[in-house]
């Protein structure tokens, strides 16, 4: 069998699911051909510096003008509107990576991202009208919806099956029109290395953390985005007592920043972490931004969240989910924490929102997502 995921860089989220479901294919199926292809490949240097920086640049500088652009655009009218502009306009990219599947010959392609399932159903709709389309099978295309709400850029006709979160995510698909047997409840695929606790007291000496104390793990995402210095110098006003890891991603800027400042509690500022598993693993409470595949890593290990300051859109839908569950607490200000940090820390509140967390992960959903796409394609 061959199997190609396909993914665009676009937050460090994408990415991480696409390396979740290669790995949990390879660990089931090691005799098949996996291919993993991240959509910026085929852009062209100019176009792959815009798509790269846009992103990040809106949300840090215009969040607002994001969360309009999210809202206008999630609605399956205008979003199919959307795909026939593309379409007039078939760029150099898109033309690209059609080629690349026709040359793999894939049995199914797992889509991470939303904009490979366009092109895949433009290749679809033009095999279909010729005489001899039975000659030339189309793979089966997978949409994994990568946050707690599926936009509606998730759905599309040439789609055949959906991955998703949680069955409140496929009753919003259905709603919107999409049919019940194709919509599989998975979760959002994490890493093999989140099903299982790696030993918190060799993790706690490895980093140099003290074994009397909790962990308060702060997470800026893979881009070091957010308020980070200012959650530090809030969380200094605890009276009390904690250490804290803080996780910069690649902004190398901001880890140099913190790494140089005094702190009243126990800090270990470090950059990009390839070890988010057993970061999270000694972790009392993390706080972070509440993205689709942060959020379900955390919960996979069942570690409450408190969610500060979510982008509009995605995240402040994904924000909602996990409030909704009591999975997570949430401050809308950074003067707020000392206040709300003080209260859960060693509270019965902490226990029952790490309970919901447990409850709510699904540390096998990569591999959920493996064995329904082979179950599609009548392999046992």
């Amino acid at each position: 069998m061959r199997i190609l995921i396909a993914t665009v860089t676009a937050g460090g989220g994408h990415l991480a699911a696409a390396a979740a479901l290669d790995e949990a294919w390879r660990a089931l199926r090691p005799a098949d051909v996996v291919e993993r292809v991240d959509l910026t490949k085929f852009f062209s240097p100019l176009h792959r510096k815009l798509h790269a920086e846009g992103y990040v640049k809106l949300v840090q500088h215009a969040p607002e003008l994001w969360g309009m652009l999210f809202a206008k655009t999630d609605d399956p009218k205008v979003a199919r509107r959307l795909n026939r502009i593309q379409q007039l306009f078939p760029g150099r990219s898109r033309d690209r990576f059609a080629r690349f599947v026709r040359q793999f010959q894939p049995d199914a392609v797992l889509c991470t991202h939303y904009a490979p399932l366009e092109v895949l159903g433009q290749m679809r709709a033009k095999t279909t009208s010729r005489s001899k389309a039975s000659d030339v099978p189309s793979p089966l295309c997978v949409s994994v919806v990568t946050d707690f709400e599926a936009h509606a850029l998730w759905m599309d006709p040439g789609v055949d099956l959906y991955c998703v979160a949680a069955e409140e995510t496929k009753a919003r698909l259905i709603g919107r029109g999409a049919k019940a047997e194709n919509i599989v409840a998975t979760g959002i695929p994490v890493s093999a290395k989140f099903s299982s606790r790696p030993a918190a007291r060799a993790v706690r000496k490895a980093l140099g953390l003290r074994d009397d104390l909790p962990v308060l793990l702060v997470l800026s995402g893979g881009f070091g985005m957010g308020p980070v210095a200012e959650i530090l110098a809030a969380l200094d006003k605890v009276p009390k007592e904690f250490q804290t890891l803080v996780v910069c991603g690649r902004n190398e800027a901001l880890r140099r920043e913190l790494a140089g400042q005094d702190r009243r509690h126990p800090t270990r500022v470090l950059g990009f972490a390839s070890n988010m598993h057993e970061l999270m693993a000694v972790a009392a409470l993390i706080l972070t931004k509440p993205g689709g595949l942060t959020s379900s890593e955390s919960l996979a290990l069942g570690k409450p969240m408190m969610i500060l300051d979510p982008i509009p859109g995605q995240e402040a839908a994904n924000s909602d989910f996990l409030l909704e569950r009591g999975a997570a607490a949430k401050v809308n200000r950074v003067e707020d924490l000392p206040f709300r940090v003080g209260q859960l820390l060693g509270s019965r509140k902490l226990a029952e929102l790490a309970k919901a967390a447990k409850a709510l992960g699904r540390p096998k959903a990569a591999e959920a997502v493996c064995r329904e796409v082979v179950q599609r394609l009548g392999e046992s």
